[in-house]
């Protein structure tokens, strides 16, 4: 499929606003049309119409209210982002360290009764959930009391676990309209096959129930990654066999290829890193799921020499492969001068329009702790993003591309 002649309908912007106008639209129109995002020839779909549309992270979407009941600061955060023309929010929909799991472990329905509130919440502002089911890579392990090795093993505790939680989730919430996809985890490939990995474990810290201490069993490798990849996916499929499936992953490193083939920091051609970002993204994942940010000195993985010709270069491989490039998360830092920031998050915005990717989300929306470097919200001096992402949503055209 050649972007130029990708030819949707209807954008993702422009069908959440029909919805908003006429709630019964998409039942008199498409009854039969299952709920979510799912690929069609190559083509990104929603209610078996081709779509676009650009997001946000909500990291702290459920992560707030499983910590705290009462905080239900996600009625507002929903409500104004559906409110701004954002039409979906990607976030993490479990505990990102072992603790953060003790509800689930202790009390499932308590903790199922706050993730459903969250997803109702979703359906009444008709906001689309791309919910990530484990996002930290080591907590599944820890929570099991294996080492990280253990991912790789399709017998093992933390694989089994994986499938549970897997089954769980999708099971209870595939009927819902608001879950758009099921996305794995966050970023498991940047820490695969590291020439350095013994200087990269994950932290120990056993206040926060993580493993009393790292060894190099607690080295991540592709092979482990994909193993669990599979689990989850094969899981997921078999529960719901229409909706994306997410990765996770960011980008391939510029030298992937070679921190497998040789534990080395070796540059990657073009083609190696095609063959990684497949490797990457294996089916049944439907989707080609990347985080794309702004690099010193113009570095680039795939031979690119700007963030447009990376973004180019990333829709022109999955065009080809058939499966949707979703920029799972994009952004420009805080740190930089006010003038670079706005102008390094233009390029992105733009990038994303005219290659006509189907599907992006900024980093990152309402999370306090990032105030320093990513944090976006209404009121702070970084509004003008989500304003600009509303306002790119509405110019996506019915033939898919931005005037």
């Amino acid at each position: 499929m050649n972007p130029s002649t990708h030819n949707p309908r209807l954008s993702v912007c422009a069908l959440i606003a029909l919805l908003l106008a006429c709630p019964a639209l998409c039942q008199l129109s498409t009854p039969a049309a299952p709920p979510g995002l799912s690929v069609s020839n190559g083509v990104l779909v929603l209610s078996g119409t081709p779509c676009r549309g650009i997001g946000a992270n909500y990291f702290s979407l459920f992560s707030r209210v499983l910590a705290n009941p009462s905080d239900r600061s996600y009625e507002v955060g929903l409500r104004q982002l559906a409110e701004a023309g954002i039409p979906f929010v990607r976030f993490m929909a479990c505990g990102f360290w072992p603790s953060d799991w003790d509800l689930y472990l202790n009390d499932k329905p308590a903790y199922f009764a706050r993730l459903d509130e969250v997803v109702r919440c979703a359906e009444t502002n008709r906001i689309g959930l791309i919910p990530s089911l484990f996002w930290n890579m080591a907590t599944v392990p820890d929570l099991v009391s294996e080492p990280m090795d253990q991912l790789g093993n399709p017998d093992s505790k933390a694989v089994a676990f994986i499938r549970q939680y897997t089954r769980e989730v999708v099971t209870r919430y595939r009927a819902s309209p608001a879950v758009w996809g099921w996305e794995l985890g966050n970023e498991y490939a940047l820490g695969a096959d590291l020439p350095n990995a013994a200087e990269c474990r994950p932290p120990a810290w056993p206040t926060l129930k993580t493993a009393l201490k790292r060894t190099a069993r607690d080295e991540l490798s592709s092979q482990a990654m994909l193993t669990a990849f599979a689990a989850f996916a094969e899981t997921a499929r078999s529960l719901d066999p229409r909706r994306i499936l997410v990765t996770g992953n960011a980008a391939p490193r510029a030298c992937a290829y070679h921190n497998t083939l040789e534990k080395s920091w070796k540059t990657d051609s073009p083609a190696q890193f095609g063959s990684v970002l497949l490797r990457d993204n294996p089916d049944p994942f439907d989707t080609l799921c990347v985080h794309v940010y702004p690099e010193d000195k113009g570095c680039y993985p795939g031979g690119a020499t700007s963030l447009t010709a990376l973004i180019a270069t990333l829709q022109t491989l999955a065009v080809k492969n058939k499966k949707p490039l979703f920029i799972g998360e994009f952004g420009a830092a805080a740190t930089l001068s006010p003038d670079d920031e706005k102008a390094r998050f233009e390029e992105l915005v733009a990038a994303i329009e005219t290659s006509a990717v189907p599907l992006a989300a900024v980093w990152v929306f309402d999370l306090a702790q990032q105030d320093k470097e990513w944090n976006v919200t209404f009121t702070n001096r970084r509004a003008y993003m989500l304003h600009s992402i509303g306002a790119a949503n509405r110019a996506i055209t019915p033939d898919g591309r931005a005037p």
